[in-house]
């Protein structure tokens, strides 16, 4: 009996028995990835837990985590705020990382668990460009650049929903665009600017045209969320499950192996929009997520009720669509200060 086999209810061995049994298992690092892939995690959240794991091992000297504890945690965790100085979102994912791993492949239910410091969250204003600026750094993107950074801010989707967006979920007719596993693997609907329509429709066809080659040349298919590759066999090979802006290459899949077109690579949208923003002598930090930040805030100012705009953004609560209300073009607080009456 291994410790990747035990229950919350099982028996107690003796520690050195345990330290023996986790070394006889399979690697700890496999076993993390298939707890992983067994609950459908990303192949993002996959990566990260893993790199936790492998800092956790490292800072402690490559001792095997069943050996450690609180202490080993806290002190991991402490490191990263204090000698890193990182932000408390990266304290709080290498946290979730390890708490992961201890409970699920290691199985190891202990009361420290629960007791380990989660760091507090800031709460920072979203940073958000004015109407000149956005276009002003649109005129600096062109070609595919643009289209995506144009349709990052006039749909409000985060960067990789639009670089994941399919050609089925482009509706013209009705002028909608259906989002697909957005945050909380949540499906939403947000709006199809009239003026993106026609290079959308220029772009598919093109998306079209690769996917038709692929096909000549015995690929073609693209890969396929959760089991849908089982239930819908053909799907993979057609056109309306391609991505609206695949890779100029293909690609070997890290999970199956197989080799594939996928997206375009979120890194290049995100040098394009810091360049863009440069050339544009732009100064705020500017990054393709400022443009879904600056879309929510237009759409409160153009007097869109704000439940609208929080369906739109895919918000769970109203209160993470509230603090968009901090730039409403009427000044600090929408008051005016005394100083301005003297």
């Amino acid at each position: 009996m291994t410790p990747h086999s035990l229950e919350p209810s099982r028996q107690v061995m003796p520690f050195a028995t345990v330290v023996v049994e986790a070394r006889r298992s399979p690697r700890l690092l496999d076993a993390l990835r298939d707890q992983i892939r067994i609950r459908n995690f990303s192949i993002r959240t996959e990566q990260v837990y893993v790199d936790w794991a492998k800092r956790f091992i490292l800072f402690h000297n490559k001792r095997h985590p069943i050996e450690m504890g609180a202490p080993e945690v806290e002190a991991f965790l402490t490191h990263l705020a204090v000698q890193r100085n990182v932000s408390a979102a990266t304290q709080n994912q290498a946290r979730s990382a390890l708490l992961f791993m201890y409970r699920h492949v290691l199985h190891t239910e202990l009361p420290w668990l629960a007791e380990v410091v989660q760091a507090k969250a800031s709460q920072h204003l979203p940073v958000v460009l004015t109407h000149r600026e956005v276009r002003a750094l649109l005129d600096e993107l062109s070609g595919t650049q643009h289209l995506v950074s144009s349709l990052l801010y006039g749909t409000g989707m985060r960067l990789l929903e639009g670089l994941r967006l399919r050609i089925k979920d482009v509706d013209f007719e009705r002028r909608e665009v259906t989002v697909r596993c957005g945050k909380g693997a949540k499906d939403r609907v947000t709006v199809l600017p009239e003026n993106l329509m026609a290079p959308l429709q220029k772009q598919m066809a093109l998306a079209r045209a690769q996917h038709l080659q692929d096909l000549r040349d015995g690929f073609g298919e693209v890969w396929l969320p959760n089991a849908l590759a089982v239930k819908y066999p053909q799907a993979a090979r057609a056109s309306g499950w391609q991505f609206v802006f695949p890779s100029s290459q293909r690609s070997i899949d890290p999970r199956s192996g197989v080799e594939r077109r996928h997206h375009l690579n979120e890194q290049s949208i995100q040098r394009a929009v810091a360049s863009g923003a440069k050339r544009a002598s732009i100064d705020k930090p500017c990054t393709p997520h400022v443009l879904r930040h600056s879309f929510a805030t237009h759409m409160l100012q153009a007097g869109y009720d704000i439940r609208t705009v929080q369906e739109l953004l895919g918000h769970a609560d109203v209160k993470t669509t509230q603090i968009y209300t901090h730039v409403l073009n009427r000044g600090g607080r929408g008051v005016m200060s005394p100083f301005d009456k003297l």
